[in-house]
């Protein structure tokens, strides 16, 4: 059973893990080195638990004590009650949802583990936007997508703003970083894949004619927003593939394309 702690300093050391969550700089260098994440909500700190995640400590606005209770009553962690000026002042926002919790990341996997059991992949080039990478994760979660594989550059799924964005299908899709952009294409496609990369060029097959849903093993590409998929990126599949658009738009953002091709890989997939 967690201790609940009363907190009324925002400059209480205790609630270090909390400080100025908005400071996007300071949570990119300091979350991954220090092993952990922040989770806000009610749902996502609960499939964050669910999950396997191990919860450093929690931070809940007095009306949100009785919520969490049952949490409260299964987790060895401190958690902290304090009203919501004291959140904000050490957040740097108003927390909405009145609760947040600060979780301990587990090891990634490597992408050879993950493609070992895998047929369909989401491998993501320099898409830096959380927004996206969390609209991206939450469609990968519901449409069957086995794992997402991320290239260097892009950015890191359990920042806050893509955790709240999937509504914590973070937690749901296995997902590795490729140590090499964009050699480490080769061992997704010595791995059984085809590489299939998403572009809006005229020149690329409709999702319908090539059909991937038939496809045995497919990776499919997907690029930053505005960007695209890069020169050696495209260079490096094995087709190019569009979704078909009308009325003169050019194409979707990332994360609405993301959905659709998703929807086109998976539908009818091979059976395990």
């Amino acid at each position: 059973m967690a201790d609940l702690i009363t907190v009324d300093d925002p400059d209480d050391p205790r609630l270090s893990d909390y400080i100025g969550l908005t400071d996007v700089e300071l949570r990119r260098r300091r979350e991954p080195v220090e092993g952990l994440f922040i989770a806000e909500g009610e749902k996502v700190i609960r499939r964050a638990r669910h999950a396997g995640y191990e919860m450093r400590s929690m931070l809940l606005s007095s009306k949100w004590v009785d919520v969490m209770r049952d949490v409260i009553d299964e987790v060895p962690a401190p958690v902290y009650a304090v009203s919501p000026d004291l959140a904000e002042r050490v957040t740097g926002y108003h927390v909405h949802r009145g609760a947040l919790a600060s979780m301990q990341r587990k090891p990634l996997p490597t992408a050879a583990e993950l493609l070992a059991g895998a047929r369909r992949v989401a491998v993501m080039e320099a898409v830096n936007d959380h927004t996206n990478i969390g609209a991206i994760f939450r469609s990968a979660a519901a449409l069957g997508i086995d794992a997402v594989l991320l290239s260097p550059d892009c950015a890191d799924p359990l920042y806050r703003r893509s955790v709240k964005v999937s509504m914590g299908a973070v937690f749901s899709v296995p997902y590795a970083r490729l140590e090499a952009w964009p050699k480490s294409l080769e061992s997704v496609r010595e791995a059984g894949f085809k590489l299939l990369a998403l572009t809006p060029d005229e020149k690329a097959s409709t999702l319908d004619d090539l059909a991937p849903h038939r496809m045995d093993r497919v990776a499919l590409m997907l690029g930053a927003e505005g960007d695209g998929l890069s020169t050696q990126a495209l260079v490096a599949a094995d087709e190019w593939v569009r979704i078909p658009m009308a009325h003169d738009v050019d194409s979707l953002n990332v994360g609405a394309a993301a959905a659709v091709a998703f929807y086109a890989v998976t539908t009818g997939r091979p059976e395990n």
